[in-house]
């Protein structure tokens, strides 16, 4: 199978999980997102979260459940290399590129539009 194939199968399939959970729960969209992002590290810190990341590429890493993957690796590895102490810095160090880049184009796009509160 194509990876494009995959990649658009398995996020769909993502996406699609987190629509079913909107529309048939009582869940709204902040608890979908954190039950998202909590899922990606638990299914990480069990070993099985890479290979999903590895079969669909992006389709598994560009999710909500991708972050938590990221958070969870980037913990793990600070572990490994400084303790535990390493556990409270891991995450946000392995994801702090990702975070300034959104901000940053946050910013610019807020420059270049004209931004307005919903009313």
């Amino acid at each position: 199978m194509p990876m494009y194939l995959r990649v658009f199968a398995i996020g769909g399939l993502i996406c699609v999980a987190g629509q079913l959970l909107l529309l048939y729960t009582r869940l709204g969209s902040a608890k979908v997102l954190v039950l998202f992002v909590t899922l990606g590290v638990f299914l990480s810190a069990l070993g099985l979260y890479q290979p999903l990341a590895d079969f669909a590429g992006a389709g598994a890493t560009v999710p909500l459940t991708g972050f938590g993957h990221l958070l969870a690796k980037g913990a793990i590895k600070a572990v490994q290399e400084d303790g535990l102490a390493g556990a409270l810095t891991g995450g946000t160090a392995a994801a702090a590129g990702g975070i300034a880049a959104a901000v940053a184009l946050g910013y610019a796009a807020a420059l270049i539009f004209t931004p307005k509160t919903k009313e």
